[in-house]
């Protein structure tokens, strides 16, 4: 699958607001992500979509008329058939530290290294901004995207009670080790090699990135 990561941009809020109550039960407001895009110099957004050839025939259905499988789509007068939302993630940085709001990958598109994808711009771009630290809260129940933290060296450094508003669940709280120890950038760096190599030989796909 080939995909690129860009800037979440206001007109992207409505169909971004779609995909989120796709992955989420406690999906915000739109006004949030316009109040956050508002705050570019302290806040990161960002969205993924497809580059390929599934998507833009699938978004060409819809424009015809046809039941689509992915109905969430900006329609552009310059790509009648740009592709859909697939993903989102986005971040606070302020001084040296990096707080992850939101990774979300829709439910057909998951299992193929792409929330992955998104954290790594994450990393780099708190990286470019000159933080330290990086930090956010996870549900305790959810092991797969602990699984996927803890790969990058986040640990669990206490909870917060009730966090979640739809169903008063406990959320641990993880902080990275110092992003710009030469440790965690080797590390960093591997893990997005082997990504990039794993996405490659799976399906002949690439990655481009206009977010950073």
């Amino acid at each position: 699958m080939n995909v690129v990561i860009e800037h979440m941009r206001i007109e992207d809020v409505p169909e971004v607001s779609k995909v989120e109550r796709r992955c989420f039960s406690n999906a915000w407001p739109q006004s949030a992500y316009r109040r956050e895009l508002n705050n570019i110099n302290n806040n990161y957004y960002i969205v993924m979509r497809p580059r390929d050839e599934r998507a833009r025939e699938l978004a060409a259905q819809e424009q015809r008329g046809a039941r689509s499988l992915l109905p969430f789509r900006r329609r552009s007068p310059e790509d009648p058939a740009h592709p859909p939302i697939i993903g989102f993630a986005g971040m606070w940085i302020l001084l040296d530290e990096a707080h992850v709001t939101t990774i979300g990958v829709t439910p057909e598109y998951r299992g193929h290294g792409l929330g992955e994808l998104l954290l790594i711009d994450l990393f780099e771009e708190a990286l470019r901004r000159g933080a330290e630290w990086m930090t956010l809260e996870v549900r305790v129940s959810n092991d797969t995207a602990q699984a996927l933290y803890q790969k990058y060296g986040f640990t669990r450094q206490g909870v917060r009670r009730r966090y979640y508003s739809d169903n008063g669940e406990d959320a641990y709280i993880m902080w990275s080790p110092s992003i710009s120890d030469p440790e965690s950038v080797a590390r960093l760096v591997g893990l997005k090699a082997a990504l990039t190599e794993r996405m490659r030989n799976s399906s002949g796909g690439c990655i481009e990135s206009t977010g950073g």
